[in-house]
Parts: structure tokens; sequence; C-alpha cells
């Protein structure tokens, strides 16, 4: 049997793509269609590499043949990924990349309170486990955890010296190295500092330290979208962002705060999804019950409106905050569902941030000026 390309085409023009005010061939999307007895080849063009929105494009076209034309048709979609070139902004200058170090994520949340520093703790140990080399910097200059959550809050770091310079030598345990603001304070001394203070002390952290081959390097930042934030974007070229929130709406309207300051014209780092923490309760006593005591789905319902990724959803779980409390990150315990949920959404990190970096050019730096005590984007 042959099917007719006009009527395929027509069939075609019923769907319209993910943020495109015009069907799919109106809007140029479709760049040729084949037919072969009974097959229909479809290859479209797409500028978004995001991998939903091109399953769900892939997914409308044949429902759509099939509705249209034929319930027989055999139908495979084609899918090229071009990425619109964006002119150049004065405002941007190029990021001073840290040798040795191939990826950098920033960890971010609009709200404190969602477990963004347990999720990266444990982020971490995973990726440690799968066989990366990985470290982690804690952002979080008024309130660092990272130091509690390894278990080496007594720690101090050393001093070594590379390349002729003195430099600091992370902490190291659980296959993480580990840099903080909390090695060098007491446990019961408050920081507190002006941005511009917070910010040196970061540079250091950052290109002070001995920080050697890593294939990633987690950014704790500070919940909000603040002063600390802008430092760290100016000062590296983050490969990507991923935004942890739980299920609840006022979390949620944070996060999508998060989601828009990554996403600024004169940011621009790729957001690689959004994780829910504490997305269900399942007591040990009913095994197959889920509470959902945050609300359902809401992390994964912003998603899908912001058209990113979902990477994935953590349970509230009590022994993922008791196994912090100690400096024993949950992620670290064997066949259990918490190591299982680590495992699924960290897999999930790792494949956005390999799709990010071959779909995408390096990320740039963001230039910014500093106003009546206030750091501000430059415009």
């Amino acid at each position: 049997m042959k099917f007719n390309k006009k009527e395929i085409l027509k069939a075609l023009e019923t769907i319209t793509l993910a943020g495109e005010g015009k069907n799919m061939v109106e809007s140029g999307a479709v760049t040729n269609v084949i037919t072969f007895a009974n097959e229909v080849i479809v290859d479209l063009k797409m500028t978004t590499p995001a991998m939903h929105i091109k399953k769900r494009a892939e997914a409308d076209i044949v429902n759509a043949i099939k509705e249209h034309i034929s319930q027989e048709a055999e139908v495979k979609v084609n899918i090229r990924v071009e990425t619109p070139q964006k002119p150049e902004n004065p405002n941007l200058i190029k990021g001073k990349p840290i040798p040795g170090i191939k990826n950098i994520v920033a960890v971010a949340s609009g709200k404190g309170g969602v477990g963004k520093s347990t999720v990266t703790a444990n982020l971490a140990v995973t990726l440690s486990k799968m066989g990366f080399k990985v470290g982690v910097l804690d952002a979080d200059i008024y309130g660092p955890s990272m130091p509690l959550m390894f278990d080496v809050f007594n720690e101090r770091p050393l001093s070594v010296n590379e390349g002729g310079k003195s430099k600091m030598k992370p902490i190291e345990n659980y296959g993480v190295k580990i840099l903080s603001i909390g090695f060098f304070t007491k446990p019961n001394q408050a920081v507190i500092w002006r941005g511009p203070m917070a910010s040196k002390a970061l540079n250091q952290l950052i290109f002070d330290a001995a920080w050697g081959e890593l294939d990633f390097m987690l950014i704790d930042l500070p919940p909000g979208t603040g002063d600390i934030h802008l430092s760290i974007m100016q000062s590296l070229p983050i490969t990507g962002a991923v935004i942890v929130s739980t299920p609840q709406t006022v979390a949620l309207a944070d996060a999508r705060k998060g989601v828009a300051m990554f996403q600024q014209e004169n940011i621009q780092v790729p957001v690689l999804g959004v994780i829910e923490n504490m997305s269900y309760f399942t007591p040990a006593e009913l095994p197959d019950n889920k509470y959902y005591i945050f609300g359902k789905e809401g992390a994964h319902n912003l998603a899908e409106d912001l058209e990113i990724p979902f990477l994935g959803e953590i349970p509230l779980v009590q022994s993922i905050r008791e196994a912090g409390d100690v400096g024993h990150p949950a992620a670290l315990q064997t066949a259990t569902p918490t190591e299982q949920a680590f495992e699924a959404v960290t897999r999930r990190v790792v494949e956005e941030t390999v799709r990010r970096n071959e779909d995408l050019p390096p990320t740039e730096a963001i230039k910014i000026t500093t106003m009546a005590g206030c750091s501000a984007v430059k415009k």
C-alpha cells in the first residue's frame, strides 16, 4: 500500500510543536516525508534538545498518521536538533574554567528547607559509587552543612604546593572531595559578612584549591536568587543547573524563580532539570501505600510547564534525614529503596549533562557590576 505524501502533510498540519505558534508543517519543522509501501518516514527539525519534547513530537506524529492515514502505517521519525545561533552578547565574557574539572553542576533551590544540601551530598556519593571523580563546593557561606553531612566537621584543609603556589587540599570522604567555609569557622560561630567578603571567600575556595582531576564538581548553592549565585556564575562557566523542590505550591513558586534566574538572557545557564524531594511517604508497616504529604507530582508538572527535564523523585524517608545528621549519606546504603531512588536521579543528571554537552556550546560566565552595595547583572 502506497501512501499519499500530500495527505500525510495534511495530517501533520494538525500538530503544533511545544513553544511554536504554527503547526509543524507551516513552521518548517517537517523537512521531508518519504513513503515506501506501508512505511512512512518523517524528517523533523527541532530547536530544543530536551528529550521529553522530542519524544512528545515523535508520539504526536505517529498518532496523527495512524489516525488520519492508516492504522497499518509503520511510522519512523528522524529528529535533527538545530540550536539557533544567538547573537553575541557584549555583556557576556568567557568563563575561566578550572583546569582538570570537566563538568560544574550548580544545585539550587528557590526556597530553603527543601533538602537541597541533602540531595547534593547524595548525588555526590552516588556519582562516586558510579566511578566518577567528584568534588563538592559548599557555597552556602552563611549556613554550610557539607562538613556535617560528610562527617568531616572536625577536619581542616592542609596546604599543598601546586605549580609553585600554596593551595588548599580539599577534605575527602566517601570518595568525594569537599571544601566549605565551615572548615574555617567554629560550630557556634555565625558568619556575618557583606556580599564582597563572601564572594572573596568563595573565590579562594574555588581557585586557591588543589581540586585535581574531577568529572563533576557539584556546587551547593544557598537558597534563593541572590549575590552568592551571581558571584558563582561570574567566577565559573557552569555546565548546568539542577533545581530541587518539594511538591508543595509555595516551594514550586520559588523553584520557578530559580529556573527563571538561570534562564535570564544575561545569564544563560542550561537547566538540566528538576528533582522532586520529599515526594511521598511510605510507612514501613504499609509498604504498598504512598501518602503525598506535600502534594502530588508538583515538580513533575512544573518541569512540563517550563519544558525542562524532570529528573526524578526522592521519597520522604526518615533514614535520609538520620543519615545526613550522622554524616553518612543515605545513598551509601546498599540494596535499599533510598539508594535506588538516588541512583535513578543521578543517572538522569548524568544523561542530561552528556546531552547538554553534545547539543550546546560551553557556558559563559556573566559580567557583574556592583552598584550601591548590591550586585546586579549588567544590562
